[in-house]
């Protein structure tokens, strides 16, 4: 079994190349935004903490984690940003393996980690046999961020700032698949790097 590493900058178009890779494929993909809003889910381990770390500001009346405000908030702060990474990250790779664990025992050849901060917290660089990014221009990345998320300008490019840039990510690429044109040039492309 083999682990392929996805990943690209916020708003590349990532879950649109998973989406393919998966439902055209049959590829089995282990989503990390996904299994992050598991882990924080009411009444877990992640979600008591933040709630101990951030207040209840951060919280909708259910008890659901209000993402927009959490946003917010890390999205301004560097260091509230590492405070709630260091609360979610070791549950998301806890899952994680379990996840691939499991997909190893159903005989499964290789799994595609679709992970956006793959390069930048490194803990799973090492195991993936291929890294693949999903990149496209600095300016569709930012007018799709902002229609995406209804965010400003200044907003989107604190959101794009915080993560590492898509050129070195294209440097660390072993596949770069180009999110620029229309969605069937990206299709080919995803097909082509299987």
């Amino acid at each position: 079994m083999f682990l392929v590493g996805l990943t690209g900058g916020i708003a590349t178009g990532k879950s649109t190349v998973s989406k393919i890779l998966s439902e055209e494929c049959g590829c089995l993909i282990l989503d990390a935004d996904l299994i992050a809003r598991e882990v924080v889910l009411p009444g877990t381990k992640a979600w008591k903490t933040i709630r101990t770390q951030f207040g209840d500001e951060v919280f909708h009346e259910n008890g659901e984690l209000n993402r927009e405000k959490l946003g917010q908030i890390i999205f301004a702060d560097a260091s509230k940003r590492r405070l709630l990474n260091s609360i979610t990250h070791p549950e998301i790779y806890k899952s994680i393996l379990w996840k691939i664990l499991k997909a190893f025992v159903r005989g499964r050849q290789f799994v595609i980690l679709d992970l956006p901060l793959l390069f930048e917290t490194g803990k799973l660089l090492p195991y993936a046999s291929y890294i693949v990014v999903v990149s496209c221009s600095e300016e569709q990345q930012k007018e799709r961020l902002m229609k995406r998320n209804t965010l400003s300008k200044e907003d989107a490019d604190q959101r794009i700032g915080s993560q590492m840039s898509l050129a070195e990510k294209r440097r660390q690429a072993t596949y770069i698949i180009d999110n620029d044109a229309d969605i069937e040039y990206t299709r080919q492309q995803g097909y082509t790097t299987l």
